[in-house]
């Protein structure tokens, strides 16, 4: 094996790189500054070349230092993860599922106890967060991800596909101005989705107005929410007519708190997908949530066919 430098010594350097400060370095590792300059200067031994330029009023990585950098970062990673691995338990009772907000309440949590009947032995944990899990870092095992598929180094299946449809309150389609056709969109509030999946063809009001032949002064006006689960909810309330993702829909077009006032349907390119680290793959628990995952995707499609084909 390869003679490598001292860990300790690549920690402190990444740190250091990083910040561009001893000091700082120092303030994240909760050591003294001298001791990072000591560290540097061990590495800057074994190596038998400098790792900083420094100046009087700044310090600069030289070049080599700068282009390790990158493959430095990953290995550090790597090692966060085979550590993970070594450290995992043998009890596998517990798996933690990374999603978006949204769809955690509007389609996986009222479906879990389903896969609670079916696995009792596993215990689900829900992380809920807008931010995209990093499995290096984060104790997560499996995570949906809504987006265009590509995820590098990840074990990556496709869930299930997505389509937006105007939704309402059912009350809305009676009253002074009944919803019968898209003109008549003129006389109600616009309900906007604007979280960020960052799906260009995903269709705004602007968009979706044009398409349908509807000509809208003010179509860039209305509510606007960050969550698509919240344009669901003001929907319901009777806030507005909304463009909502279907899957997330659902529950509320098959209680008729909400309905479809026109068959005016718009695919995405964007979809869902189980994402996960290959290291996860032999993991029971992980791919009996998948089967389960998967079997409801398809039970959630068949369902959306249906509520459009009676809209």
């Amino acid at each position: 094996m390869k003679r490598l430098p001292p860990l300790n010594a690549l920690r402190v350097f990444e740190a250091a790189a990083r910040h561009l400060s001893f000091t700082k370095a120092a303030e994240e590792l909760h050591v003294t500054p001298g001791a990072v300059s000591q560290q540097i200067k061990a590495l800057e031994d074994f190596l038998q070349t400098p790792v900083f330029r420094r100046q009087k009023r700044a310090l600069l990585l030289t070049d080599e230092a700068q282009a390790s950098l990158p493959i430095l970062r990953e290995g550090f990673d790597r090692l966060a993860e085979a550590g993970k691995i070594l450290a995992a338990k043998a009890d596998t009772s517990r798996l933690t599922v990374s999603v978006a907000p949204s769809l955690a309440s509007k389609w996986l949590v009222p479906r879990l106890d389903r896969f609670q009947a079916a696995h009792p032995e596993i215990d689900v944990w829900v992380s809920a967060d807008m931010d995209v899990v990093d499995f290096a870092v984060d104790d997560v095992d499996l995570a949906i991800r809504y987006g265009a598929g590509q995820y590098p180094d990840l074990e990556v299946c496709h869930l299930m596909a997505e389509k937006i449809v105007p939704v309402c309150s059912p009350s809305l389609m009676t009253g002074e101005h009944p919803l019968k056709a898209p003109a008549d969109l003129v006389h109600h509030t616009l309900l906007h989705d604007s979280s960020a999946d960052n799906d260009p063809n995903c269709p705004t009001w602007p968009m979706w107005l044009k398409a349908a032949g509807v000509s809208h002064k003010e179509g860039e006006r209305g509510l606007k929410f960050n969550q698509s689960s919240l344009v669901i909810e003001a929907a319901v309330a009777g806030k507005g007519v909304a463009l909502a993702k279907a899957a997330l829909a659902l529950a509320d077009l098959e209680a008729a708190r909400l309905v479809i006032p026109f068959d005016l349907t718009t695919p995405t390119d964007f979809a869902y997908y189980i994402v996960h680290p290959p290291s996860k793959s032999s993991s029971p628990a992980v791919n009996a949530f998948k089967q389960w995952l998967k079997d409801e995707a398809a039970l959630t499609s068949n369902a959306s066919d249906a509520q459009e084909a009676a809209a």
